[in-house]
């Protein structure tokens, strides 16, 4: 006699992890969330849509990548979910959409249901964060495929913009100043590279390294930061002023906010006004990494970028300095004299 169970998959594990993430999933909740967990598809009323002239649904997909493997080799599971939401929500939001819902995606090797509840409350308190429902997910077990203590996640979440009020590079001009917002880590990218240097170099992801007061696991799995929120309001209250935004990503600084130039302008940032991030140095010395290398893999100390009015950009700093989020001005928006082409790059040396 075979049964499912012998395959590798265990239904009463699973139930056993959704009776455990059923708490975490209702504080990630909006009023216009329609009914609760367990059906075949979350519904999210979309009445208040009507307000809007033209409105626009924006939609983003991601994953935290080989992130997960840090996570794994740590034990360590309920902050990597905060990351897969700061992916998705902070795409949406560069151009001008507020996040409504999300949904979430987990593969596993082997259900172990305190592990998923683990991931899910991150995912959680990530939507929390961001303002965002967590409408639904799935958590799927693939024996034989990944091994058992081998997982993956991803998720999409769905927002709506004004036409109107669509940021991008359209609204971009000479003269515009580069408002740049602290990242908290390395995000969830360029953990090959990471990965990399931890075995040629031999660290010890449970080893505080001189200098640190955390072990280099536990700085490795900072979670991202969820901006959505502080770019929300910016919109709410610069209008036109507020250009557009940057998520800054795989690809860095200069990659992704080329993305949001239009062409025969190009944005400069000046690496002096701020200094390379003390883990992001740690790793680049330790494994010779060159500078060009790093800047493309990293985001090296910026998360995230608004492109403003240069008449805002002090109110920019101390509206977010007001919700707790330091900020600088970063650089800024130049003609470039190709009139087919926007770029962006880095001058100066960092700070100290």
């Amino acid at each position: 006699m075979a049964t499912y169970k012998d395959s590798g998959v265990d239904i009463d594990a699973g139930d056993r992890a959704v009776e455990l993430m059923k708490a975490s999933i209702a504080r990630a909740s909006r009023p216009e969330v329609m009914g609760g967990i367990g059906g075949f598809a979350g519904l999210f009323d979309a009445s208040a849509l009507k307000e809007m002239k033209q409105p626009l649904l924006a939609t983003s997909t991601d994953g935290v990548g080989t992130k997960t493997e840090i996570a794994r080799a740590m034990g360590k599971y309920d902050t990597i979910g905060e990351d897969l939401v700061a992916m998705v929500v902070d795409d949406l939001v560069v151009c001008g959409a507020e996040p409504l819902f999300m949904t979430d995606y987990i593969a596993v090797g082997k259900v172990i249901p305190e592990r998923i509840s683990d991931i899910v409350a991150g995912i959680a308190r990530g939507c929390q964060k961001a303002g965002t429902a967590l409408v639904g997910g799935e958590t799927a077990e693939h024996p034989g495929l990944l091994a058992e203590d081998e997982f993956d996640i991803a998720g999409a979440a769905t927002g709506a913009v004004d036409a109107d009020k669509q940021l991008g590079a359209h609204r971009v001009k000479a003269g515009d100043l580069i408002i740049a917002m602290p990242a908290s880590g390395f995000h969830a990218n360029g953990y090959s590279l990471i990965r990399h240097i931890l075995s040629s170099q031999k660290l010890d992801l449970s080893k505080t390294y001189e200098g640190f007061s955390q072990s280099l696991g536990e700085i490795l799995l900072t979670p991202t930061e969820i901006y959505s929120l502080d770019c929300l309001a910016l919109i709410k209250a610069q209008g036109e002023k507020l250009r557009t935004f940057s998520h800054i990503t795989g690809g860095g600084l200069a990659d992704n906010t080329a993305r949001v130039i239009p062409a025969g302008l190009t944005a400069k940032y000046d690496r002096s006004t701020w200094a390379l991030p003390a883990a992001t140095k740690f790793l680049a010395d330790v494994a010779s990494v060159p500078q060009e290398d790093m800047e493309r893999t990293w985001n090296c100390g910026i998360g995230m970028s608004a492109v403003v009015d240069p008449a805002i950009g002090d109110l920019v700093i101390r509206s977010l300095a007001a919700r707790g989020m330091s900020a600088w001005i970063a650089g800024v928006v130049e003609p470039s004299g190709d009139k087919d082409a926007a770029r962006s790059y880095l001058v100066s040396d960092y700070k100290g």
